[in-house]
């Protein structure tokens, strides 16, 4: 028989956090055994007392991390997220805790070896386990019954949205709608809207979605009054959205709610210092690494294959729209187009070496000097030459969003398959939808995956890059 929704939840809740006590208590025994000639000779004498120490820590930084993985849209890189901060914050508990104890110092390499297991292991798990849910849902198992209010246009994209995806979790059971006409055209018209309580009341459904118009707002109030009544859960879809297709974010002034078209953490002090000491500290790296060694072998080439600078420098669009100077390696024979036509494919201007360069990215290592500086980071919008963006400002409505951020060495929209040349409008408006996607979505490690991603098509080589 079917659990019930509600309960069904709380039980999948639970046994996330079993499987974590699990995985976790494996791993410190695993780790404990495999050090046990060492210096854990503390851990296997007070192995019981320290493992109860360990679990504890564990549901106590479970208060401040609680486990998501049960909701109906969540993304893997917020797992992994979420799982490193977990144990991070479990470890750090812990630890402070065996100093407490006057027996920190002893454990000292095997809370280090612990630590960077967990980080590599816990994640996978997490991740593991929501891979898991989403097939166990779309098999019909742990979905919310709901329905919907309003078979507008806002109600039917809503329904198209749950229907095309079971692993958020939902079964549509029908709408409700005062045009009776609707019947004939709907699959599953359930009625209208005097006969949402008796159907709710009889069918156990556990979530009300209602897209109703503004207008109806005495209807609305009645119908979130019932569910209230009743401990169902009530979603108000804003009429607007239908203009406004973008998720929005809400905030409070007193009691009055206010709607922000964008949610952007990169608003937020403590992300904007995390972001910019990764970007001096990477761009340190590089700088005294790699870029030497490229610079002088490059260079060499670049002179050998035509007459000109090593570094071309172009005006570009920075942060808050911006003037910065952005550096690359000279792929291109000297001309006087450099700052108004792009590159295409098989440009004559483009030397062979140049054409190996743009493929492989060898070409922006000269931008570490640029987020060096402050002008980028390592990751963000890619920055375009200014004539461009007095021509895209002007034919695409989100375009100047994307200096909101300081521009990167690579971005969201490079990775997920639009870097290069832009023929029409609609790809440079898909470049620019990912870029506000980006934006709107930032955090640490989405910066990690785009770099990583980023390194993996240096190697294969980018076919759209031109």
């Amino acid at each position: 028989m079917e659990l019930n929704t509600k309960r069904g939840n709380l039980l999948i809740q639970w046994l996330i956090g079993a499987g974590d006590l699990v995985v976790l208590n494996l791993l410190f025994l695993v780790v404990s055994h495999e050090l046990s000639e060492y210096n854990t000779d503390t851990v296997t004498g007070y192995l019981k007392e320290i493992l109860l120490l360990f679990n504890f820590c564990y549901f106590f930084a479970l208060y401040f991390f609680p486990i998501r993985l049960h909701e109906s849209v969540v993304f893997i890189d917020k797992i992994v997220q979420r799982a490193i901060f977990l144990v991070t914050f479990h470890i750090f508990l812990f630890s402070s805790c065996l100093v407490f104890l006057n027996i920190g110092n002893a454990l000292t390499s095997f809370i280090v070896i612990f630590y960077i297991t967990s980080v590599i292991i816990f994640p996978m798990w997490r991740t593991l386990v929501r891979i898991i849910l989403k097939i166990y849902r779309r098999r019909g198992h742990d979905l919310k019954r709901i329905i919907i209010i309003g078979a507008g246009k806002n109600g039917m994209e809503l329904y198209r949205v749950m229907k095309n995806e079971l692993a958020y979790g939902f079964i549509v059971m029908g709408f409700f709608d005062d045009n009776a006409a609707l019947k004939k055209v709907l699959p599953n018209y359930l009625g209208n809207t005097g006969e949402v309580n008796d159907y709710v009341s009889r069918h156990g459904i556990d979530e009300i979605y209602c897209t109703l118009p503004g207008t109806q707002d005495e209807k609305i109030l009645k119908l979130l009054n019932f569910a209230e009544k009743n401990m169902v859960r009530f979603y108000i879809v804003p009429e607007f959205y239908r203009n406004v297709k973008k998720s929005l974010v809400m905030e409070v002034m007193e009691s009055i709610p206010l709607l922000s078209v964008r949610r952007e953490p990169l608003q937020a002090a403590y992300n904007r210092a995390l972001k910019r000491s990764f970007d001096i500290v990477f761009s340190i790296i590089v700088l005294i690494t790699i870029y030497p060694l490229l610079y002088i072998i490059l260079g060499i080439l670049i002179k050998i294959g035509s007459p000109g600078p090593v570094l071309f420098r172009q005006k570009r669009t920075g942060l808050y729209g911006q003037e910065f100077e952005c550096y690359k390696f000279r792929t291109m024979k000297v001309n006087s187009e450099a700052d108004i036509t792009q590159a295409v494919k098989d440009d004559p201007r483009k030397t062979t070496l140049g054409d190996f360069l743009r493929k492989t990215n060898l070409d922006e290592f000269p931008q570490f000097l640029n987020v060096l500086y402050g002008d980028m980071s390592v990751v963000g919008p890619r920055p375009h030459m200014l004539k461009h963006t007095e021509e895209y400002s002007a034919l695409i409505d989100k375009y100047m969003v994307r200096h909101l951020v300081k521009p990167g060495v690579t971005g969201w929209a490079q990775v997920t398959g639009y870097r290069g040349e832009t023929k029409t409008l609609e790809q440079m408006a898909g470049r620019v939808k990912r870029d506000v996607w980006y934006i709107e979505n930032w955090s640490f490690f989405l910066d990690l995956k785009i770099i990583i991603v980023t390194i993996f098509n240096m190697f294969k080589g980018e076919r759209n890059a031109y």
